[in-house]
């Protein structure tokens, strides 16, 4: 059985994704899909990668940083990935929990002043 291909299309449905994101992320080199004539096709690597991309998103990371991360895989190899990750990981979680203790002081000053304003009315 052979390794499974998808088409731009499936691609985009797949990780639920607009084409301009698709080639977004193929034109700042993220992604290089097999090309088959002006059809696109995505092997293993290419929907590994896509998978990487978008938990990178999710966590934070710029496109930039992901792209980096990506890279050095194909220069150094997974340990070297796992380290940077690593350190990576640790940086985002600093800005995460700065952004949450900030988005806890918002949400009591939200409710003080709610309540505040209830109570005269």
């Amino acid at each position: 059985m052979s390794d499974p291909r998808l088409s731009f299309k499936e691609m985009c449905a797949r990780f639920d994704v607009t084409p301009r994101t698709l080639r977004y992320y193929e034109y700042i080199e993220l992604l290089a899909p097999e090309k088959e004539g002006r059809a696109r096709f995505y092997g293993p690597r290419e929907i590994a990668r896509m998978t990487l991309i978008l938990r990178g998103r999710r966590f934070g990371f710029s496109l930039e940083e992901i792209r980096q991360w990506l890279e050095v895989y194909q220069k150094q190899g997974t340990r070297e990935q796992d380290l940077i990750w690593v350190d990576m990981a640790n940086r985002q979680l600093a800005v995460l929990r700065k952004q949450q203790d900030e988005l806890i002081a918002t949400i009591a000053d939200l409710e003080a002043l709610r309540d505040q304003v209830a109570d005269q009315l």
